[in-house]
């Protein structure tokens, strides 16, 4: 069992940033696939069991802005 996790992410202006920002979430441990990363309006979602708090410290580490955007969905 995985769930989907979406994030509000802020400060990506460019491709670049969206590819950067795919793998950061990619490198955190529990994150089975990055399913989506969109410019705008500025969102990612990952299946998996990582924990939200991995996910937003890997974006800002990676130098952008992100928060959760809605409860984490139970897929089977």
């Amino acid at each position: 069992m995985s769930d989907l996790i979406k994030l509000d992410v802020q400060g990506m202006s460019c491709n670049h940033c969206v590819a950067t920002v795919q793998q950061a979430l990619a490198a955190v441990p529990g994150v089975e696939e990055v399913v989506e990363v969109v410019l705008q309006p500025g969102s990612a979602t990952v299946r998996g069991s990582a924990k939200p708090e991995s996910l937003i410290a890997a974006v800002q580490q990676a130098g952008y802005q992100a928060s959760v955007s809605r409860a984490r969905e139970n897929n089977s």
